[in-house]
């Protein structure tokens, strides 16, 4: 019986393992079952720096009927789309990139690229201008015969595409075209003297391109030629028809050519992706399963699977045609390899594709594991991949770039990590040409093409540049992070956790000890205290720790294990006024009773006086309602609010920051840009002015520093091929950052470039801008106004260079923001971007010079509230950048402040704590960085001597105090107690004993 069991387990295991690995036919719907909860910073998940296998094939490819032009030269004959393009619209071949008669172009980018094949098709009706197999057009076979050998004189292989949709003109008119199934013989008979003319040189052949968009847009939504928009059963008698022509060449080559040429033959299928609503829900992944047996399970059941159409498509579509058995075995297998087409023409128009309600998605990785489990492992070549842009671009094709760069990430993911056997990738396309349906209003090309010029001239884009570098390093090498360091900050390092304004409570929670009143409750049945008149009791005075909140933020501050604690006062609650003639003095004893409990625990405080978001501007109503920080004044008052928070909390703070990301402001004050940028001018006064009364008045006895802090994410051209882009990654840094770190730290006034793109922006008349001017005594004030760089820093930014029109704050540095989709994002679409901070902290050094700096606030947004590994991702990978930023750059960084102790309702989740204070694993995570003070190796240069530690024990003891003195009463009680209890046995042991010897004298 055990050994059957054994048996049993052996056999099921061997299964799994067989399928995990191989993947078994029919399997693909597994694809969607995923494991909920799997890993969003799973390596396996994530952008792969690696390289492709030593013999991978990169090539490019193109249509004739796109590229070639020259549609009525030499010769040729007409086919479905001369035909349909000159009767449907003014768009023609005639303006395209004309490959015909500019081979020699063709060959110098094929050259540039440094590919490994060309995928190129015939057009048909160059060879016979009728279709109809009879003495060829010798200008035409000239043509390919050149090309064919040019390509092999520079090492690239010909894949060779029979057909790609420009069908004989003669054929769709004398016989219906696939409609008719004449045209299969007649197929048979081109693709047979193509093999007798071109086979002694091309090993790789292509029968048709995408047969299902020739059937569906060209029979069923008429988009396509022929144009015509029959009924549903023409559509899959096209289909049929088309599966039978391929299985007949196939075999055809097989028999009479394969056997001397060496030569491998396939059918490229397309397809979409689609993802399921639910990942849960049965029914949405039996949607997305039977959305790809529509499309691509269509052509590729037969001839990758069991020679007939999915049972899905059989029974919903009771008029399909039928193969008869003999058919399925002459069907079934007619490929050496899959070869699958991934882009634009599989996805659009999105309303002719079976969604089935469900979601389409771009996931090249995913649909290449469809392919490997639906039909059993087989080979596959990317043989159409890449994207789109608007006909109006140029070479700064940016976008394609990412889409590539996501693309062909994803076929090495799913070699590395699925073991699908990909052999080859075709980049699509090589040059501009006409799109189809789209004609000349989208692009493809990998090299743009000014169809209007006489020459012609094939202009590399920066994807070809992009494509260049991936062929050249076979992969991606990583380029922007050193090896992880094991290394520490200095001992005195801080490590703090950022909260932003804290409500400060006006009334103790817990007054019980101060009121010496007794009370009774629910005398009278009402549920209410009722006052005992006449007695009074004894009280204590009033104790920080009446404030219930400020309990919590202790113990929520004990758990982090932090040394500095960063959070923000309510100026409107301390001064409700906007100035000095109401001080609430309470809101302030809260505050001083948050640092000095805080101290107890030995955690120093980084108070922040203002602390302004999109949502509260945070100023004192009176303040709002004459003009906010539009008004001078505001900046005068908040002059006596800094003065009044450091005589009042001073002599417990060592480290204020004035306002919090000033920067940002310009979301609040976008009427206009010269509002935007009057409002800084006052923000930056504001802060001098507040620095300078801490100076003047206070240091000399408090000894704490001041600073403002500013959002300072990284900005990286989006395009590194286009200087464009990098001067607009330095203008946003300029703008963003330049802003208010030039006047305080370097000039004491904006920056160069932003006064000098701004006037040329007037000059141009594209804005109405203006800079306000500083006048000799605020460059006096302003200059030197800080004792630290504060940033605030989150991801960093990919720019993109675009010109914007109009006098906005955002429209003045004129760039736009590219998102990465190779990057790991948060929920909030932040991207992770590690080395985004360590770039952004030498610039800082760079820029302003060897001045300390704190980051005052870092972290991430994590969606999940009992394992959030993304932000355990985040703060070890940006930690460790600002650890090479100090250990190998030499930055002078005092701080680390991750962002942030408890998160909001309704908000990004940055929070350690949940909004009702429950805590995360990330607390954990964060603990052991603190505690380790780095990364550190086998010996850490900060471990305390034994007297420190005595004191952290000592330290430990007066914190715990009414806890020990509890526990040393309950002891004592206890030991009380057993006293009492072996007192009382021995004695009624020794009257046992009297007893006992009395009775036996008494006997005697």
């Amino acid at each position: 019986m055990g050994g059957r069991r054994l048996e049993r387990f052996v056999a099921f295991w061997t299964l799994v393992f067989i399928r995990t690995v191989t993947g078994l036919a029919g399997e693909g719907r597994s694809v969607w079952k995923k494991d909920p909860h799997f890993s969003p910073v799973s390596e396996t998940q994530m952008f792969l720096h690696d390289t492709f296998p030593k013999e991978f094939l990169w090539g490019v490819g193109t249509g004739a009927f796109q590229v070639e032009g020259s549609w009525r030269k030499d010769g040729k004959g007409s086919s479905v789309w001369d035909h349909f393009i000159h009767l449907e619209s003014a768009d023609s071949t005639d303006a395209s990139s004309d490959s015909y008669t500019l081979l020699d172009k063709d060959l110098s980018a094929l050259d540039f690229l440094g590919v490994t094949f060309y995928q190129f098709s015939i057009s048909w009706s160059r060879l016979f201008p009728t279709g109809v197999v009879t003495a060829p057009n010798e200008k035409g076979l000239h043509y390919y015969n050149t090309l064919i050998d040019s390509l092999l004189y520079r090492n690239i292989d010909p894949v060779v595409t029979l057909y790609h949709w420009d069908l004989p003109l003669m054929l769709q008119e004398k016989y219906g075209g696939w409609k008719n199934e004449s045209v299969i013989d007649i197929f048979n008979d081109y693709a047979t003297f193509c093999f007798q003319t071109f086979g002694d040189r091309v090993k790789y052949w292509i029968t048709i391109h995408n047969p299902y968009l020739v059937a569906w847009h060209g029979y069923g939504t008429g988009i396509h030629a022929p144009g015509e928009r029959g009924k549903i059963t023409t559509v899959y008698s096209v289909g049929h028809n088309l599966i039978k022509a391929h299985a007949k060449v196939w075999h055809n080559y097989k028999k009479h050519f394969q056997p001397s040429q060496k030569g491998m033959m396939s059918i490229v299928l397309g397809s979409h992706w689609i993802e399921p609503n639910k990942l849960e829900d049965a029914l949405d992944i039996s949607k997305c399963q039977q959305s790809m047996e529509r499309v691509l399970g269509w052509f590729a059941k037969p001839i990758h699977g069991d020679g007939d159409y999915p049972e899905e498509l059989k029974n919903e579509f009771l008029f399909l045609p039928r193969f008869t058995e003999d058919e399925k075995n002459y069907i079934k297998g007619t490929a050496d390899f899959f070869a699958f087409s991934f882009g634009p023409n599989n996805f659009k128009p999105p309303s002719t594709l079976p969604k089935m309600g469900q979601n389409l998605s771009l996931d090249l990785r995913e649909v290449l594991n469809w392919i490997k489990l639906e039909y059993n492992s087989p080979r596959i070549l990317i043989a159409e991949n890449g994207w789109f842009t608007d006909s109006h671009v140029k070479t700064d094709d940016t976008t394609a770039i990412y889409m590539m760069k996501n693309f062909i990430n994803k076929v090495l993911q799913a070699i590395k990590y699925d073991n699908i056997d990909v052999f080859g990738y075709t980049a699509w396309s090589l040059l501009d040409g006409f799109e189809w349906q789209h004609a000349y209003s989208i692009r493809r090309g990998l090299f743009y093409v000014d169809f209007k010029s006489e020459k012609k001239e094939r202009i590399p884009k920066s994807s070809a540049l992009y494509y260049k570098q991936i062929i050249r390093e076979n992969g991606f090498f990583p380029r922007e992070s050193t090896p992880s360091l094991q290394a520490q900050f200095s001992c005195d390092f801080s490590w703090g956790i950022t909260e932003s304004v804290i409500k400060a409570e006006s009334v103790a929670s817990s007054p019980q000890f101060c009121d010496s009143s007794l009370y009774l409750w629910n005398v009278t049945g009402d549920g209410l205290l009722h006052k005992v008149k006449g007695v009074k009791l004894k009280t204590r005075p009033a104790q920080c720790t009446d404030f219930v909140s400020i309990k919590k933020q202790l113990d929520l501050l004990e758990k982090m294990k932090v040394t500095h604690y960063r959070f923000a006062l309510d100026w409107s609650l301390i001064l409700p006024n906007g100035d000095l003639s109401v001080v609430n003095r309470q809101v302030l004893r809260y505050y001083r009773c948050v640092i000095s409990e805080a101290l107890k625990l030995n955690v120093q405080s980084m108070v922040t006086l203002y602390y302004p978001t999109h949502a509260y501007l945070g100023l004192p109503g009176p303040l709002l309602q004459t003009g906010g920080w539009l008004n001078r004044s505001t900046a005068y008052a908040f002059q006596d609010y800094a003065a009044l928070c450091f005589r009042e909390l001073g002599d417990l703070v060592k480290l204020w920051i004035t306002i919090n990301e000033p920067n940002r402001l310009s979301d609040v004050y976008n009427r206009s840009s010269n509002d935007t940028y009057r409002a800084a001018h006052n923000l930056l006064i504001a802060h001098a002015m507040a620095w300078k009364i801490y100076n003047e008045q206070y240091r000399s006895f408090q000894y704490g520093k001041v600073s403002l802090s500013l959002h300072s994410d990284w900005a990286e051209p989006a395009n590194p091929y286009f200087e464009s882009h990098s001067k607009a990654a330095n203008r946003f840094l300029q703008f963003e950052i330049g802003w208010f770190a030039d006047p305080i730290f370097k000039t004491g006034d904006y920056p160069a470039t932003m006064r000098e793109y701004i006037s040329f922006k007037n000059r141009k008349g594209l804005s109405y801008s203006s800079l306000p001017s500083f006048t000799s005594e605020e460059k006096q004030l302003v200059k030197g106004a800080a004792d630290f760089y504060a940033l605030n820093h989150f991801t960093t930014r990919f720019v993109i260079h675009e010109p914007q029109n109009g006098s906005q704050y955002e429209f003045d540095h004129d760039i736009q923001f590219l998102q990465d989709i190779t990057c790991l994002s948060s929920p909030s679409r932040l991207a992770v971007v590690p080395w985004g901070v360590r770039k952004v902290l030498k610039w800082i050094k760079n820029t302003y010079g060897d001045i300390d700096i704190y980051i005052t606030a870092n972290g991430i947004d994590d969606q999940s509230l009992d394992n959030d590994e993304l932000r355990n991702y985040y703060l070890g990978k940006y930690v460790q950048e600002v650890l090479k930023a100090y250990y190998i750059d030499k930055v002078k960084i005092k701080g680390y402040y991750a962002f942030k102790m408890t998160e909001e309702k309704s908000k990004p989740r940055f929070g350690f704590f949940t909004s009702d204070l429950k805590g995360k694993p990330s607390i954990k995570f964060y603990n052991n960085l603190i505690s380790n003070n780095g990364f550190p190796g086998d010996y850490s240069v900060c471990d305390p001597p034994s007297q420190d530690q005595q004191c952290s024990f000592c330290l430990a003891i007066s914190q715990k105090k009414p806890l020990i003195f509890f526990a040393c009463c309950l002891f004592s009680t206890l030991i009380l107690l057993l006293t009492i209890i072996v007192f009382h046995k021995r004695k009624r042991r020794k009257r046992f004993k009297a007893k006992s010897i009395q009775c036996i004298c008494v006997s005697f």
